[in-house]
C-alpha cells in the first residue's frame, strides 16, 4: 500500500493546522476522574467501535505505523477510510492519536483524537482534523460531506462521555 496522501503530517499535534484545508475542531468535557478510561478507549479503538465505526488494525492499539481501515456504512454500502496513525501521546496529563489518510480513503488529511486533563483537573476529549475531498464522492458531497465531518467529531464525544459514564 502506498504513503499518506497529504503534506504537513503530525499537523494535528502541534494545532499548526495548514492554510487552505477544511479544519475541524470539537472539544467536549468529559466526567472527572475518566482520564485513564477515556484514554484506554480512544487508543484501543473502543470509542470507535463504540461510535458504530467498523475498525479493523494491524494492532490491538494506536502505534506510529499502525494501520487502519474505518468503515462507515453496511454492505456495499460501506465506505472504507484507510488510514495511519502518525503520532501517539500517551504522558499521564493527554493520551490520544493522531492518524492520517491513505490512498483508498475520500479525503486527504489528518485526523486527532485526545484525552487531557487541563490544570483545574478536568477532563477533555478533542477531535481535530484538516482534510480536502480526494475523490468523486466528497466532491460530490458538498456541504454535506463537511457536515458530517463536523457531526462525526461530535457524535464520538457523545459516545466518549456514555463509556466514560459506564466505567
Amino acid at each position: 500500500m502506498a504513503g499518506l496522501t497529504y503534506p504537513d503530517v503530525g499537523a494535528t499535534r502541534t494545532g499548526d493546522l495548514p492554510a487552505g484545508w477544511r479544519h475541524v475542531h470539537h472539544r467536549v468535557r468529559l466526567p472527572d476522574g475518566c482520564l485513564d478510561t477515556a484514554g484506554a478507549a480512544v487508543l484501543g479503538w473502543r470509542l470507535h467501535r463504540a461510535a458504530g465505526i467498523r475498525m479493523t488494525a494491524d494492532a490491538p492499539r494506536a502505534a506510529p505505523g499502525v494501520r487502519v481501515v474505518a468503515g462507515l456504512g453496511v454492505g456495499p454500502l460501506r465506505l472504507r477510510a484507510p488510514c495511519e496513525v502518525v503520532w501517539v501521546v500517551d504522558d499521564g496529563q493527554r493520551t490520544g492519536f493522531g492518524y492520517g489518510t491513505l490512498p483508498g480513503h475520500p479525503a486527504r488529511g489528518e485526523e486527532a483524537f485526545v484525552v487531557s486533563r487541563d490544570d483545574a483537573g478536568h477532563i477533555w476529549f478533542e477531535v481535530t482534523a484538516f482534510s480536502r475531498p480526494a475523490g468523486w464522492q466528497m466532491r460530490a458531497a458538498g456541504p454535506a460531506g463537511r457536515a458530517f465531518q463536523g457531526a462525526y467529531a461530535w457524535w464520538l464525544g457523545r459516545t466518549l462521555r456514555r463509556l466514560c459514564a459506564r466505567r
